[in-house]
């Protein structure tokens, strides 16, 4: 647990880096050996990832307003930590 630790938030995205790079192997062998199957779960994979990563970039870039939910989190969050419990 101490490399988790040591990470910080970085763990989340070596770790969905790492499971895509999975998913990418086994959608490489699906199509080579035609296992529709793997097919199947590679192009919903690709789509998640696609969008996942569209989100992140229009994240970064405050289109839409995004920010503004961030905002509203934050706030949320710090009234929540400011009640005694």
């Amino acid at each position: 647990m101490q490399v988790f630790d040591f990470l910080g938030y970085q763990w989340a995205p070596i770790l969905a880096n790492f499971l895509h790079i999975i998913i990418v192997i086994l959608g490489l062998f699906g199509t080579i050996q035609y296992r529709p199957r793997y097919i199947v779960v590679y192009a919903i994979w690709t789509a998640v990832w696609v969008t996942w990563n569209i989100f992140i970039i229009c994240f970064y870039l405050e289109v839409g307003g995004l920010s503004k939910v961030m905002y509203l989190l934050c706030k949320v969050r710090a009234s929540l930590a400011a009640e005694p419990s």
